[in-house]
């Protein structure tokens, strides 16, 4: 079963989705379609993600999103943890300031 949800300037899609037990979270990858404009900030995919599974938006972390030059289609790889304590706990540091919006040094 598919899921998606369209946001404003774009459109959200599950492509795949599983659990992984051992670190308390759901992996998911999904396709942004972005037809708009550029590629969707990673504050805006993670609301939107959130809002779609029903979820807080603190447990949802975009890892990655690749856009390829010139399309206006992206892949993302996100992670949707159980408890907000065990995301901090597991993901890097960069994955952690990239979702909350701060810039690197």
């Amino acid at each position: 079963m598919k899921r998606f949800i369209v946001a404003e300037g774009f459109k959200v899609e599950v492509l795949e989705e599983w659990e992984n037990k051992l670190v308390e979270r759901r992996e998911l990858i999904v396709r942004i379609n972005h037809p708009a404009g550029g590629t969707p900030p990673r504050a805006e995919v993670r609301s939107e993600i959130a809002k779609m599974l029903g979820v807080d938006a603190d447990l949802v972390y975009v890892r990655s999103i690749r856009t390829e030059y010139g399309m206006c289609e992206s892949v993302a790889r996100v992670h949707v943890y159980y408890d907000v304590g065990r995301a901090l706990k597991v993901e890097p540091e960069h994955v952690i300031r990239k979702n909350r919006g701060e810039r690197g040094e």
